[in-house]
């Protein structure tokens, strides 16, 4: 059971969970960060880490947001995007998004 970035890292792209993440599965476009699930460990530090709430184990994905398990998968496995293994600073658009999702 691998672990998804879902849509509420669109136009934030904090990087909380790379920070937390053993194993480097992060990858990230010009967005947000999506998790490649076979290099995914399932330890789950990922999760409590993202500030807006972003992250589910796969079995946990809540049923409207049950599209991001495959955009992960595709978007990380492509090879077009930068592995992200260390913090950088959010979107400019961060924390105006975080305060929408009244977090």
């Amino acid at each position: 059971m691998a672990y998804v970035v879902t849509e509420n890292c669109q136009d934030c792209r904090y990087t909380d969970c790379v920070e937390v993440c053993p194993v480097d599965c992060f990858y990230g476009d010009d967005r947000m960060l999506y998790i490649h699930p076979d290099e995914c460990i399932d330890c789950g530090a990922c999760e409590p880490a993202c500030p807006v709430r972003a992250i589910f184990a796969v079995d946990d994905l809540p049923e409207d947001q049950a599209k991001w398990e495959e955009i992960n998968t595709t978007k990380s496995e492509s090879g077009e995007l930068e592995n992200i293994t260390e913090s950088s600073d959010p979107l400019p658009t961060a924390e105006e998004k975080k305060a929408r999702l009244g977090l």
